[in-house]
């Protein structure tokens, strides 16, 4: 098992496999690296390195009691990318992985990244606030750390509903995808879920996504029950060098459910 150890002690587990042109993924919350297993197989087939870590306090990584925040996850980051010494990289984010791509990429990643690609992100912002009257509210991430907090089994088990759309009209429940998501939620630690609540809908990507000059894509189903898609064409319009595909019908989950037409369009915008 591939572990790197951080500046505050905590353990990050990692895969890297490959050789080639490095590829490094960020999973969302509250789930772990094997969430992008669908990425991992094709694009190492397609010949590049490919990288995915647990973020710290989820999957496989040490449980810390503190640094469940996104400034820590992008250091973590730095840590391990240096570690390996990454350059040219493309970075890869879904959800909260999303945000951290892009602290990690404005803070720590200049001559070290080449791209990165965005899905479902939760930047610019999520939070309704006073500069961000079209978010969500604060009792909407209240509700969400409850469950997590308190009653973690039964509401991740729920989760995977709306974050695959399977309450949507015409849809199925994928046991096996529903399963797996529990599966790694419940391998983290609770204390980095609940807090990690915080980091991903009050973090503010603004001045990260205006400083970027990087090629950056953005990706979002317009059916995302999660991260409303309101939030992909501000990121977009924020970045100097960005690029916007939106998908009707989609949702949050669509790495996984929509594999096929995700990995496609960050292949042929990597190349």
């Amino acid at each position: 098992m591939s572990t790197f150890t951080v500046k505050d002690g905590t353990e990050i587990y990692y895969k890297d496999w490959g050789n080639g042109q490095p590829i490094v993924f960020h999973h969302g919350w509250p789930l772990s690296s094997d969430d992008w297993d669908a990425q991992m197989m094709f694009f190492l087939k397609q010949g590049y390195r490919v990288i995915a870590h647990d973020r710290r306090g989820h999957g496989r990584s040490g449980q810390s009691s503190e640094g469940n925040n996104m400034e820590t996850y992008a250091s973590d980051i730095a840590e391990l990318t240096a570690a390996l010494d990454l350059k040219d990289a493309i970075h890869v984010g879904h959800s909260t992985g999303g945000g951290e791509v892009i602290r990690y990429a404005a803070k720590y990643g200049k001559g070290r990244v080449a791209k990165a690609v965005i899905i479902s992100a939760v930047t610019p912002i999520m939070i309704l606030n006073e500069s961000n009257p079209e978010g969500v509210p604060l009792s909407v991430f209240d509700e969400i750390r409850q469950g997590t907090a308190f009653n973690r089994a039964q509401y991740f088990y729920d989760f995977p509903i709306p974050f695959y759309g399977w309450n949507r009209e015409g849809q199925t429940v994928q046991e096996g995808i529903k399963h797996n998501w529990w599966r790694q939620g419940m391998m983290g630690s609770v204390l980095a879920h609940h807090d990690g609540i915080k980091a991903f809908s009050e973090s503010d990507f603004t001045e990260d996504l205006k400083s970027l000059d990087i090629p950056v894509l953005v990706l979002h189903g317009e059916d995302d029950q999660i991260v409303p898609y309101a939030q992909a064409p501000r990121a977009a319009k924020l970045l100097k060098n960005g690029k916007l595909i939106s998908y009707p019908g989609f949702p949050h989950g669509m790495p996984t459910t929509e594999a096929e037409t995700i990995n496609n369009d960050i292949l042929s915008f990597i190349k």
